[in-house]
């Protein structure tokens, strides 16, 4: 018998431990009385890699590890089966099941190339004129570092709106400012002390500012 595990009236907390087929979305996945599901088959997940942010991959592999977590042992006959390319580094980790040695890996190439959590970063975006002006204006850090600004892509016709893409028909560039941990409440003070500044005085168009935000890689 199918089973739907969410829907518009409520989720489920549990199934029973007898023959079904559960269809789950990510993050609700009910367990399953007795030793669990005997299967699991993990779909899309070309969608969830595939998606322009920094933790796309510890998502994903975070999303499949506490589905599986819900199958009984291979000893018990339990088997998961995940739609992926079995090369990319979330996959292997999932195979092995081995969370830690992801997040290391995951870690030291985020320090080679000094993005988050090994240091702060802001995104400051906007008009162009909007954004050389507001950076001018902000008293930053002394160990603050700019990079860019840099066009923004403009969105192709039928994509949905992401969160950071430009209104429609404008030309926006995006700014990042990296400082060391450290130094992240004076980054994040320092901006919104110049947003309200230039808000306060009508100083042009307002700019959009995110700290750490996920899609910078």
């Amino acid at each position: 018998m199918p089973v739907r595990t969410s829907g518009r009236d409520h989720i489920l907390d549990s199934v029973p431990d007898r023959p079904a087929l559960v269809v789950s979305t990510p993050g609700a996945e009910p367990p399953a009385a007795g030793a669990g599901y005997a299967a699991a088959l993990l779909l899309d997940g070309w969608a969830l890699l595939g998606r322009p942010d920094l933790r796309a991959d510890e998502e994903a592999l975070r999303r499949w590890l506490s589905a599986a977590a819900l199958v009984r042992s291979q000893e018990e006959g339990g088997s998961v089966l995940v739609l992926a390319e079995p090369t990319l580094r979330p996959v292997q980790a999932l195979l092995r099941w081995d969370p830690a040695g992801h997040a290391a890996r995951e870690l030291a190439e985020r320090a080679e190339l000094g993005f988050p959590p090994v240091s702060r970063m802001a995104a400051v975006s906007g008009p162009g004129d909007a954004v050389a002006a507001f950076l001018a204006q902000a008293e930053l850090p002394e160990r603050a570092e700019l990079l860019g600004p840099v066009p923004l892509p403009i969105a192709p016709p039928g994509r949905p709106r992401r969160t950071g893409d430009p209104p429609p028909g404008e030309l926006w560039e995006r700014a990042l400012v990296r400082v060391p941990p450290g130094d992240g409440a004076a980054l994040a003070a320092a901006l919104k002390q110049t947003q309200v500044l230039r808000l306060t005085r009508r100083e042009g168009p307002a700019v959009r500012i995110r700290v750490d935000p996920p899609d910078i890689g």
